[in-house]
C-alpha cells in the first residue's frame, strides 16, 4: 500500500507546511490568534494545537515514545501562545522526519494496535493504514487554518504537494 519512502517524503511535506505556517501566524496578533472563528477546534491557535496534539499522541504510538499529558478536549490548549507552539512544532517535525527516516523502504505491512483513550479500547488496523491517517490529519486540520488566515486578511500558504522545494 505504502513504503518507507512515502512516509518520508510526507514528513518532509509536513515540516514545510510547519514551517510556512509559522511564518504566518508570526505575522498575526495574539487576539488574532486566538479569536474563535466557528471552526471545529475554535480559533487559530486552538485548531494548531489539535494538529500538533495529534501528532504527539500518534508519535507515541509509532516510537514509543513520550506522549501528551492531555485529551481530545484539551488538546486546544496544550500551547497558550506562540512562543510555546513554535518550540513545541519544531521538536514534533524533528521527531517525526527521524520516526519516517528509520522505516525501511519496503511496503509497510502488518497489523497495528494501540489504545484509544476515545474508544476506551484497543484498535487494530492495518499499519500502513494508521500512517496514511497521522498524515491525512495533519492535511485536514492544515485545511481548516488555511481557510481561517484568509479570514484575517492573510495570505495563506502554498499547500500543493507538487510545488514544494526540494529542500525543507
Amino acid at each position: 500500500m505504502i513504503t518507507g519512502a512515502y512516509a518520508r517524503e510526507m514528513a518532509r511535506y509536513n515540516t514545510w507546511q510547519s514551517n510556512q505556517l509559522a511564518e504566518f501566524f508570526e505575522g498575526l496578533t495574539q487576539e488574532e490568534l486566538t479569536r474563535e472563528r466557528g471552526a471545529f477546534f475554535g480559533s487559530i491557535l486552538g485548531t494548531a494545537n489539535h494538529l500538533l496534539w495529534g501528532d504527539w499522541i500518534w508519535m507515541s504510538r509509532f516510537d514509543k515514545g513520550e506522549g501528551p499529558n492531555c485529551g481530545i478536549p484539551e488538546s486546544t490548549a496544550i500551547c497558550a501562545d506562540l512562543s510555546e507552539w513554535l518550540p513545541l512544532r519544531n521538536s514534533m517535525d524533528a521527531r517525526i522526519t527521524d520516526w519516517a527516516k528509520s522505516l525501511g523502504d519496503g511496503s509497510l505491512t502488518g497489523e497495528f494496535t494501540w489504545f484509544s483513550a476515545a474508544k476506551q479500547d484497543d484498535v487494530t488496523v492495518p499499519y500502513a493504514r494508521s500512517i496514511i491517517h497521522f498524515f491525512n490529519h495533519q492535511t485536514h486540520h492544515r485545511g481548516q487554518i488555511h481557510k481561517m488566515l484568509t479570514e484575517t486578511g492573510s495570505a495563506a500558504p502554498v499547500s500543493d504537494l507538487v510545488f514544494m522545494p526540494q529542500e525543507v
